[in-house]
């Protein structure tokens, strides 16, 4: 299965891939720079900046600043990682940023509980974040 994360809700669509996921379905995600996050663009920075800044830089956490292993980590997040079962279903998992080569062509799914249509500003996409993310630290 090959979702396009074009105007999803970040949070929703982790929860159906994870489900999904475990249910033992391989699952490829594509677009996921443009992913969103719903709410003001202060509060939505300020939680991941501080989450960012807390502990040392050899003691975690540590926060992927790139867009599709970003998206990867809040659905490892659904998942029980440590556990056999949840360790194989994210290895299922693949996020990509953009359209591969190898997925042109092939139809796109998408989760329908999980559009989000923009009738307001108060959202971020995962590109932008994960940018702002990156000149934080630099």
């Amino acid at each position: 299965m090959i979702i396009d994360a074009t105007n999803l809700i970040l949070g929703r669509m982790a929860t159906s891939v994870a489900k999904k996921s475990l249910l033992g379905e391989k699952i490829d995600i594509v677009n996921c720079e443009k992913a969103l996050i719903t709410g003001r663009k202060e509060v939505i920075l300020g939680k991941y900046k501080t989450q960012k800044d807390r502990g040392g830089p050899m003691a975690g956490p540590f926060l992927p600043t790139q867009p599709d292993r970003f998206v990867r980590r809040v659905v490892r997040g659904m998942l029980s990682y440590k556990n056999p079962r949840g360790k194989v279903a994210f290895k299922r998992i693949m996020c990509y940023k953009g359209l591969p080569p190898e997925f042109e062509g092939k139809p796109l799914d998408t989760i329908a509980n999980a559009k989000f249509e923009k009738k307001t500003n108060n959202y971020l996409t995962i590109g932008q974040l994960t940018n702002l993310l990156r000149q934080k630290n630099e």
